[in-house]
């Protein structure tokens, strides 16, 4: 097994445990909702402080149910996987084609142009 997969293995498996492991360890059970995100903990806790607090600006879009909200978190992630996931195979494409191109210069030079067609030799 090469060093980069075992890197990559490594890896997952932080992601798995750092997925499973508040589950498992029953972080925020005593909570009303154990994993609301960072809004959510964050209005409470402005709101604990701070009760007449009145926020300076409103969202531009208020989505009319949490379901709604949450498809739209999940494709707003879908998209951006799927821009980086282009971004990285294009430039690992790019970097292949550079590398066989170099591969081919190499042989030509070796066999003196013997490879290449009667065009290319004239």
């Amino acid at each position: 097994m090469s060093r980069n997969t075992k890197i990559n293995l490594v890896l997952l498996l932080v992601v798995a445990a750092l997925a499973v492991l508040p589950l498992a360890l029953g972080l925020g059970d005593h909570k009303k909702e154990p994993f609301t995100g960072a809004d959510g903990e964050a209005e409470s806790a402005i709101t604990e402080i701070e009760p007449d607090y009145e926020p300076w600006f409103s969202p531009l879009y208020e989505p009319p149910s949490g379901e709604i909200e949450s498809a739209l978190f999940s494709l707003q992630a879908a998209l951006g996987a799927g821009v980086l996931a282009y971004y990285f195979g294009l430039h690992r494409g790019r970097r292949q084609g550079e590398q066989r191109a170099l591969e081919r210069e190499a042989e030509s030079a070796l066999t003196g142009g013997a490879g290449k067609s009667p065009a290319e030799r004239d």
